[in-house]
């Protein structure tokens, strides 16, 4: 197995996503990037712990790449936009991969290029080393399934 961790806003649709996807066994939500050892949603939200509502991908790479799974983080919302997805705003919804070693982080700035290209506005996506990963409250955990929300 190995991990990936991806945030492109609220990460109840980015969890959904990337449930679906053959080859990731496990998909669960938290927070990265920010100062605050053991945040909650609430402080999170605050916008004052530099933390990012992120995913966390289990998935075995003999099933499906890194680079596949670039490619469902593209997919899954728009790159361009600041600190924002939609109706959620603040920095908290940026978009980020957090990379967790020198070959994914090679592999994701290869793509934000490539991804580039298709938008007329610069690709705000930050590519940055992970750091402490902390996994949401049990009620973020698979949201959608949980409460019948379709994306």
């Amino acid at each position: 197995m190995a991990s990936a961790i991806f945030a492109a806003g609220c990460f109840w649709h980015v969890e959904h996503r990337f449930r679906n996807v053959g080859g990731v066994i496990e998909v669960e939500s938290g927070y990265i990037g920010g100062e605050c050892p053991e945040p909650s949603y609430k402080q999170v939200c605050s916008g004052q712990t530099g933390h990012a509502e992120a995913v966390r991908v289990e998935f075995d790479p003999a099933v499906i790449g890194y680079d596949a799974l670039l490619d469902v983080f593209w997919r899954s919302h728009d790159p361009t936009q600041l600190n924002r997805q939609g109706p959620d705003i603040g920095s908290q919804y940026r978009s980020a991969i957090f990379y967790l070693d020198e070959a994914q982080r090679e592999m994701a700035e290869a793509s934000r290029s490539r991804v580039a290209e298709s938008y007329r506005e610069p690709i705000a996506t930050e590519i940055a080393p992970a750091g402490p990963f902390y996994r949401a409250e049990e009620y973020h955990q698979r949201y959608f399934e949980k409460h019948g929300a379709v994306c």
